[in-house]
């Protein structure tokens, strides 16, 4: 595998410090003793500290010298806060603004190539070492991977120092446990052979597609748990905090507590904090937590493990905005360790990892998957002559059916794409969509008898008329899952209605008859699974204008199908979808494996990631084609575009995506390059906005290597 997809190894945490040291030094020049404008006493060794500053300016992109008083000298160790002064004047260019800003030591020198006076380090923040040889390495490959600044990457590894929490001793490391029974691992092909290579402490690389149904936490922790008992370190990796929850618990049955931390941001800053410093002391082995636990600085690691990679939380949204499965990647090939990548869905990115052969595929034999999953329905040509509105109906009859049959056992799930009552409106008369007056963003329905509002800029709307025809009868495009929730609740008027999304997600529901309206990735858990789920608008999902539209879709509806009762023991899953799509039939089959092959298959014939790589570049127009004009770019590259960049409500600074606000005119250029060559390309455009940044000249640009959306 090539380096730029993070599968080859790389150096380690000396060769890559010595790597850094190399390429920050000046240009030639005479030495000079350290010194410092104060005139104060400075360490006896090592007196000058390479410090990297926390400004994450591409052009600012390296170490600085600064000279050690000799009170520090103890205290300032590679690795520790401290603040030094940053300012205009002092190294010709080398600072901007003149305060002081915080930043770490990253090594103790015994000279410096700059032939100026050094300024000294202010103070040091703490003693703690937060900043190790190895997490250093490994950011520096992350910013080189994501074309990003260092500064960004440590900022997004490193939790905010708590100085309460620094001052509490850790406890005292624990013996590894005893290596776990393979239990739900028996009902995998090569599942038991998976957990000896990890007790045994070797590094297997895994694709493991999870059979429905609630065994998965504890599958997840037996692999933690096995990796443990060979007295090696453990990570994994979940898209949200409930997740993340439910796997703590499991390996706390397993191996009980004090051999693991829970690293989500529920717990509040200090408890994080405190935790996270147990890990990097060593005296915690194992961490399971959300996307920035992927940097936790786990000692001796042997599992990097990741559940449901394909969700889009595992993607910061922070520059350089790096996706935790890379992340973890990187980690493999640096620390030689195991890498297990799971989820009910498989991911093109896992399916390549098996088609080139760099990790094994861990599946169920399909009579124990068909047993396991709910036997899915779809609006067929029996339906359909029995109902000639089935396919345009939101809810045709087959999912009223199921949904009373469901109600009879249990609690039936139904997944609804759009949160709110109806997220998109247009004319009643002539579809054309309403828009607000003020800032042109669209007009969202609150509820039956409440105003619009602009999902934009928050404007009332009271009195909306159409601009095209005149018409003042609005109708909704899009149904959001309070309304679904309304419409459903008008029908069973006998049944409790709970919903589940961003505003308000809950955990776990009772397994009594209920409708459970959710938006995706909020579905809580039954007790003893769903007796039903409706999965509704599969063509909200399946129509977006995305390369990942279809993988997207049956990653949802699989995530929601597998909290259903499997078919043996009556659970039932309808799909209101175009039954000849294929990531509809998929679901039938429950097939992830298999989809994702093809998927991989159409991609490489059209050189689409993650075949190929891709960057993407957007901003104004001219100043996107002077840019690609002026970078360097690899040879092999090639340019797609431009094409102009729909409006955006967080306008051009804002958020992950961040596109052009109102009467902004921006364009976007993809950049592709074959297999190989990611690096080159990532180097190229990581240069190319350093010095553009450098000159101060030209509007804002944003880069993005692998970006999610390119439909």
């Amino acid at each position: 595998m090539s380096s730029d997809d993070g599968r080859e190894p790389a150096p380690e945490g000396g060769e890559q410090l010595a790597l850094i040291r190399e390429t920050v030094r000046k240009a030639k020049g005479p030495r000079a003793l350290p010194r410092t404008w104060r005139g104060a006493a400075l360490a006896e060794e090592l007196p000058v500290a390479r410090v990297l500053v926390d400004k994450g300016l591409l052009h600012l992109d390296r170490l600085f010298d600064y000279a050690v008083p000799a009170a520090m000298d103890a205290e300032a160790r590679p690795g520790v806060r401290v603040r030094v002064r940053f300012g205009a004047g002092e190294r010709e260019g080398r600072r901007e603004g003149g305060g002081l800003i915080n930043g770490y030591v990253v090594e103790r020198v015994a000279d410096s190539d700059f032939p100026g006076a050094l300024a000294p380090i202010a103070q040091v923040l703490s003693p703690e070492p937060v900043l190790g040889a190895q997490l250093l390495g490994l950011c520096q490959a992350v910013a080189d991977r994501y074309a990003g600044a260092l500064a960004d990457v440590v900022q997004l590894a490193l939790p905010p120092r708590m100085a309460r929490a620094e001052k509490k001793p850790s406890p005292d490391p624990l013996p590894p446990p005893d290596a776990p029974d393979p239990a739900g691992w028996a009902r995998y092909a090569n599942g038991p052979e998976l957990l000896a290579a990890l007790a045994d402490g070797t590094g297997p690389r895994a694709v493991w597609t999870a059979l429905p149904g609630p065994g998965w936490p504890d599958e997840l922790a037996r692999a933690l748990a096995a990796t443990l008992a060979a007295g090696r370190g453990a990570l994994a990796v979940l898209p949200e905090g409930r997740a993340a929850a439910r796997v703590d618990e499991a390996l706390t049955a397993l191996v009980g507590r004090g051999r693991h931390v829970l690293l989500t941001a529920d717990a509040g800053p200090e408890a994080r904090y405190r935790r996270w410093l147990a890990v990097n002391r060593g005296a915690v082995r194992c961490v399971v937590g959300t996307r920035a636990a992927a940097f936790a600085p786990v000692r001796d690691l042997g599992l990097a493990a990741i559940w449901d990679d394909a969700d889009t939380s595992h993607a910061d949204d922070h520059a350089p905005q790096p996706h935790a499965r890379e992340i973890l990647a990187l980690r493999a090939a640096r620390e030689h360790t195991a890498l297990l990548v799971g989820g009910h869905a498989c991911s093109v990115e896992a399916a390549r990892y098996v088609e080139s052969g760099w990790a094994q595929p861990v599946a169920a034999p399909r009579e124990t998957v068909r047993a396991a999953a709910p036997l899915v329905r779809t609006v067929g040509d029996s339906e359909q002559a029995r109902d000639a509105a089935a396919r345009a109906a939101r809810l045709p009859t087959l999912a009223w059916q199921v949904a009373r049959e469901g109600l009879r056992a249990g609690p039936v799930l139904v997944q609804v794409p759009r949160r709110g009552y109806a997220p998109r409106l247009a004319c009643a008369r002539c579809r054309t969509p309403a828009r607000c007056v003020r800032c042109a963003g669209p007009l969202v329905g609150e509820g039956r008898a409440e105003a619009l509002v602009c999902g934009w800029c928050a404007t009332r709307e009271h009195a909306w008329r159409c601009p095209e025809c005149g018409g003042t009868r609005l109708r909704a495009q899009v149904v959001g899952a309070r309304r679904t929730a309304e419409e459903l609740g008008r029908a069973f008027p006998s049944v409790p209605v709970r919903t589940s999304g961003r505003d308000h997600v809950l955990a776990q529901v009772p397994d009594t008859p209920a409708l459970v309206v959710s938006t995706p990735g909020a579905e809580p858990v039954a007790e003893r699974g769903y007796a039903a789920a409706l999965l509704l608008d599969g063509w909200a999902l399946l129509n977006r204008p995305d390369l990942r539209a279809g993988e997207e879709a049956l990653r949802r509806w699989l995530t929601a199908a597998a909290l259903v009762r499997g078919s043996a023991a009556g659970g039932v899953a309808a799909v209101v979808a175009d039954p000849a799509q294929r990531p509809v039939q998929a679901l039938v089959r429950w097939d992830p494996a298999g989809f994702a092959r093809t998927e991989l298959g159409e991609r490489a014939e059209l050189g689409f990631p993650p075949v190929s790589r891709m960057a993407a570049v957007w901003g104004p127009g001219e100043a996107v084609t002077a840019f690609v004009g002026d970078a360097e770019l690899p040879p092999s590259t090639e340019v797609l575009g431009p094409v102009p960049v729909p409006e955006s409500p967080a306008g051009p600074r804002g958020g992950a995506g961040g596109g052009p606000g109102p009467g902004e005119s921006w364009e976007r250029m993809l950049l592709r390059v074959p297999p190989g060559h990611g690096a080159a390309l990532a180097a190229a455009l990581k240069a190319a906005q350093a010095a553009r940044m450098a000159r101060r000249t030209g509007p804002p640009l944003r880069i993005r290597i692998d970006p999610p959306d390119i439909g």
